[in-house]
């Protein structure tokens, strides 16, 4: 056999491979082909069932197949207890509740309320995801125990105040539960009533109904308080482990708003007759059931919340409680007739009182103290602010008050105008001239000091004040009559203002430019105030409604009158946007007729809706813009120049060249100073008179506009300002 031959057969499946090799690429990469669509079609087919099965949620979280989770959300981050109480009830109620918690492994703080300081912590709980409880007794006459006296009164003012709003505490949770003894039946658990009320009109949510422990085992609802707190403890638990889980109570379709968006997600979630649906409704059912909070007795609190906004003075505002019943109404329109009516009656005939059983009521219920028939005090924000070293009002700044020693009353509540902003909205009595009966100042001065004295009592012992603060506050070193109304309208105003001077007591009066004649008879004060809330005839009409038929040349009278005044003079302008601020001119005009030391410019107040009122948050300046408006009127005024800011009362400070000595501003007061030359004055009977630089005093670098500070005491914490500068080029 020819080995060649044996060679070829023996090689020539390899030869044969080679020649087709091309066949064989081709064959692999369709084979490739089919496996890599093989791949493909099957997961687009995973995809597609994953889209049906996985939430939607979820697919927002996966990429590329990959699925990132996300950290886990955290519906309940702990619980605060919250615990007032008189015989240590509530104290031990609280213990046995965070005894209970503690199997959740959630964080709990028993919290005394006497230690506990809700103007600085409270709103720290619309943010913090904790659950907050509430264990409040009530006890005699329906007021809260000594631990919680301050907590309730801080609460019950902040509800009805307009600063605060109805949503100052949205985002927190609570629950409230409430001892008391139901043989009391008018205050049967009052307190906590009234918590959860306050709580609910600020915004917070209320995570579960009212709880109320009834210490009279014969009508208690399971038989004794310790009962009645067990039962509302395991309902507290039970909800409280339901929002562990986010859940949320499910509205059940009465709300007062008609179709809620809770009811609809329902609707989505469960269909209608489900088990699940059933069980929902009973568990709702039976929570509502032993412990009650009706939706009426909300609407009732919404319907006064919307009608009420209680602001303090210092903002030129609050506004009284609406008289709802219509007797109340009544009595207040006769009285408010009476004063407006002309009719001349005999000097024998008996005079009525300026104040009518129901506004009486109705202020008393405001924390008004009343002196007499016409006359009034009450504890002002700042004071309470100064007494916890949280700084001064603006008059701190500008002039050296000393808020926490500041008494502001007023010895006639009685008014010749109807201002827009007027705080009470004008169902103050009104009149052109005095027509009541007169109380003595000796009287009111009396009166008014004890019962300040009683409203600085009454912050012993309530967290944060300064001692020395508190013992400084009982003795009234200042006296602004400004509350409400117009004090030069009391016959005896100048034998009251020589009554606080013997006391050593300084004097800010405040006048509405209507009483030209009783400004040129005013004995001296420590400082003068005039309202000039508009410039023009026209806008003063729209803006103060006065009574006078003869109002503008009463309010320039008026102006003339004060450039005479040798003490301390000063205009106050209200700012009313889109009223009052481009009046510029008419303003410097103004000023050269009445000559102040000091013009005030503030920026208006807004006080709650009114029907005797079209003013809107839309007429409330900006900060910038009244500062602004300033420093173009200074530039129509030469001879003053713009010296203070207090930035919190949006206020800021003109003041006349002449108190600018050395380059360096002179607008605070020598109080001891001035009583040294107010008691010459009246040694001398008058002769011996006295000006306004004669008990000037420096003012603080801090107090000045454009100090870092921004008019803010760096002594008190509170208003702490770092790192702030103002650009005042152009001014």
């Amino acid at each position: 056999m020819d080995p060649a031959l044996d060679t070829w057969d023996f090689s020539s499946p390899l030869i044969s491979l080679w020649i087709n090799r091309f066949y064989i690429y081709l064959g692999f990469a369709f084979g490739f082909s089919l496996w890599i669509c093989f791949q493909i079609v099957i997961r687009k087919q995973n995809k597609n069932l994953q889209e049906k099965t996985t939430p939607k949620a979820s697919q927002d979280l996966m990429t590329n197949g990959y699925v990132f989770r996300p950290k886990k959300e955290v519906f309940v981050s702990g619980v605060k207890i919250f615990y007032g109480s008189q015989t240590g009830t509530a104290k031990g109620f609280a213990t046995i509740l965070a005894e209970a918690l503690s199997s959740l492994d959630l964080p709990v703080a028993v919290i005394n309320l006497k230690d506990y300081d809700p103007d600085d912590c409270l709103v720290e709980e619309v943010t913090s995801k904790n659950v907050c409880a509430f264990l409040v007794a009530t006890y005699t006459d329906g007021q809260p125990p000594e631990s919680a006296e301050w907590f309730c009164k801080w609460l019950e003012e902040a509800a009805n105040d307009f600063r605060f709003g109805k949503t100052y505490l949205k985002g927190m949770r609570y629950a409230v539960f409430g001892l008391g003894n139901s043989v009391y039946v008018s205050h049967f658990n009052k307190v906590g009533k009234n918590v959860d009320k306050w709580l609910w009109m600020l915004g917070a949510h209320r995570v579960m109904t009212r709880g109320e422990g009834d210490g009279n085992v014969v009508k208690s609802k399971h038989g004794s308080i310790e009962a009645d707190f067990t039962a509302w403890k395991a309902k507290f638990i039970s909800r409280l482990q339901a929002l562990r889980k986010g859940e949320r109570k499910r509205c059940r379709g009465n709300c007062k708003k008609g179709k809620c968006e809770s009811n609809q997600r329902s609707s989505e979630a469960m269909e209608p007759g489900s088990r699940a649906q059933e069980e929902l409704h009973h568990g709702d059912a039976e929570e509502e059931e032993p412990f009650g909070s009706t939706s009426e007795e909300e609407s009732d609190t919404e319907d006064h919340q919307s009608q009420n906004s209680v602001i303090d003075v210092e903002d030129l505002g609050k506004m009284m409680d609406h008289v709802k019943k219509e007797k109340r109404e009544k009595e207040l329109q006769e009285g408010e007739t009476s004063v407006i009516r002309s009719t001349v009656k005999s000097e024998a005939s008996e005079r009525r009182a300026m104040i009518t059983p129901a506004l009486r009521e109705a202020l008393t219920k405001q924390g008004y103290q009343l002196i007499g028939s016409h006359s009034g005090v009450k504890l002002c924000r700042w004071t309470k602010s100064m007494l916890r070293g949280r700084g001064g009002c603006y008059k701190h700044t500008f002039y050296g008050i000393e808020s926490h020693r500041c008494m502001e009353t007023t010895p006639s509540l009685a008014c010749a105008n109807k201002c827009v902003f007027c705080w009470r909205h004008h169902t103050n009595p009104v009149g052109t001239e005095w027509r009541w009966k007169m109380d003595q100042p000796e009287m009111i001065l009396k009166e008014a000091i004890e019962n300040h004295q009683n409203m600085i009592k009454q912050f012993k012992g309530v967290p944060g004040v300064k001692g020395e603060r508190f013992e400084e506050g009982m003795t009234v070193k200042h006296c602004a009559l400004s509350l409400v109304g117009e004090p030069i309208m009391y016959p005896e105003i100048n034998k009251f203002l020589k009554l606080l001077h013997e006391c050593k007591i300084s004097s800010f009066l405040v006048t509405n430019a209507q009483f030209p004649a009783e400004i040129r008879d005013l004995k001296p004060v420590t400082q003068l105030y005039v309202s000039v809330d508009a410039s023009t005839k026209d806008s003063l009409k729209k803006i103060d409604r006065p009574l006078f038929k003869d109002f503008w040349q009463r309010f320039l009278d008026s102006l003339k009158a004060l450039a005479a005044k040798q003490q301390r003079t000063v205009y106050r302008l209200t700012l009313v946007k889109a009223w009052n601020v481009d009046e510029l001119q008419a303003y410097a005009e103004l000023v050269s007729l009445g000559n102040p030391d000091f013009i005030e410019v503030k920026g208006v107040t807004y006080c709650g809706e009114s029907s005797a009122s079209s003013l809107t948050m839309a007429n409330v300046p900006w900060h910038e813009e009244v500062v602004r408006f300033v420093c173009e009127l200074v530039d129509l005024i030469p001879d003053y120049e713009v010296t203070c800011e207090h930035e919190h009362s949006n206020c800021l400070l003109i003041a006349h060249k002449k108190f600018k000595i050395g380059g360096e501003w002179w607008t605070w007061i020598d109080y001891s100073r001035f009583q040294e030359l107010i008691q010459e004055y009246e040694d001398s009977g008058g002769s011996k008179t006295f000006s306004a630089k004669d008990y000037m005093a420096k003012t603080p670098h801090w107090a000045l506009f454009g100090a870092n500070e921004r008019g803010f005491d760096p002594k008190d914490t509170r208003y702490q300002r770092k790192n702030k500068s103002k650009d005042i080029s152009g001014c």
